[in-house]
């Protein structure tokens, strides 16, 4: 039985986003695929953080990045947080 995760980091691929679909969809699907990864992985609902969204669609919306690197937080039962684990130059 697995144990219950209240914190930690995840590092997410994104290469499947650039796979399937068109470009133009790209940052979209990022920001669904991270979400349905978190919530597939932690067993909860996920809750993202604006800053994730602003990161993905930093460099365009065709152009995501290909890894991310995200903190989650347990805030109530069956409910987490996820924010970017590492700061971001602007």
């Amino acid at each position: 039985m697995p144990k219950d995760k209240s914190e930690g980091i995840i590092l997410i691929p994104l290469r499947y986003v650039y796979r399937a679909g068109s470009r133009r969809d790209r940052g979209k699907r990022a920001v669904r695929y991270i979400r349905r990864f978190l919530e597939r992985h932690l067993g909860g609902r996920v809750i993202l953080d604006p800053i994730i969204s602003m990161y993905i669609y930093s460099r365009k919306i065709e152009k995501p990045p290909r890894k991310i690197l995200v903190r989650f937080l347990k805030v109530d039962n069956g409910i987490f947080k996820a924010m970017l684990a590492v700061e971001v130059k602007r």
